[in-house]
């Protein structure tokens, strides 16, 4: 499966650039074991492609975000994505870029985000509408989570959003609706506690990497659930670090392969 996405990519990126492309630097996981590295770069092989670097994620962002910079420098990257979790402590000098430690929870991500608002949502319809929509609507149902996960991306920039589906069942020929507005506030006190969670694991890599927030020079936010406000200011108050939010969280990762790749 991943020589067919990789076979894709480079079809794009040839039809793109109007040349073929033969070479590629791929990105995993920072705690990807050797045996995932190896199946990786048989997957690129498989593609077409010669693998010329398997890189870690957290390596490839820190250079995306400071690439070329001189000096010793140490960063925590914080990457918060749809489906997994995981930090590092990464220090660069040079051309040298080198992950002292890592953690996380390849089971938490932003669906759990969604999962929290769309499960107090359904509660309400039902308490509403006397009908378990999850059970007996799944179109209904899978509506309401896209529209819970359009509110949870506006929230990342406004105070409130309002969610309005009309119709999400029909019950003896009359249709049910849904209106509900969320506050920030609100969604940020839903997901308190797994965003809490995240903090165990950069408790845990930093002390792993044998350091203090102290001695750190950034704090890099990459992957799309890092625009939650609450994120930010979660990791200021804990490390007394302002996370950087100068690039793109969904591209950091490509961008620092591409910087190696160049």
């Amino acid at each position: 499966i991943s020589a067919i996405i990789l076979r894709q990519l480079s079809d794009w990126a040839s039809a793109s650039l109007g040349t073929p492309v033969r070479k590629a630097v791929i990105t995993v996981p920072a705690y990807f074991s050797d045996a995932q590295r190896n199946a990786t770069r048989e997957a690129g092989e498989l593609a077409g492609l010669e693998v010329v670097r398997i890189v870690n994620e957290p390596t490839a962002a820190a250079l995306a975000y400071g690439g070329g910079e001189e000096g010793h420098r140490t960063v925590m990257v914080y990457d918060l994505g749809g489906g997994t979790f995981d930090v590092s402590i990464v220090r660069t000098e040079g051309d040298v870029t080198e992950v002292l430690a890592s953690h996380g929870n390849n089971r938490l991500g932003g669906d759990d985000f969604d999962q929290l608002l769309v499960t107090r949502l359904l509660g309400e319809f039902r308490e509403t509408h006397k009908i378990d929509l999850q059970d007996a609507h799944p179109a209904g149902y899978s509506r309401l989570w896209w529209a819970a996960e359009e509110a949870k991306r506006k929230l990342s920039a406004e105070p409130y959003a309002t969610i309005r589906e009309d119709g999400l069942a029909v019950v003896d020929g009359k249709p049910l609706h849904f209106e509900r507005e969320v506050s920030r506030a609100e969604y940020e006190d839903l997901i308190g506690p797994l965003v809490e969670s995240t903090l165990d694991s950069v408790t845990r890599a930093l002390e792993d990497a044998k350091l203090r927030p102290a001695s750190l020079d950034a704090i890099l936010l990459v992957g799309g659930s890092t625009r939650t406000p609450l994120i930010a200011r979660v990791l200021e108050e804990r490390t007394g670090l302002a996370p950087r939010r100068d690039m793109h969280p969904d591209l950091c990762v490509a961008l620092g392969a591409g910087l190696l790749a160049s």
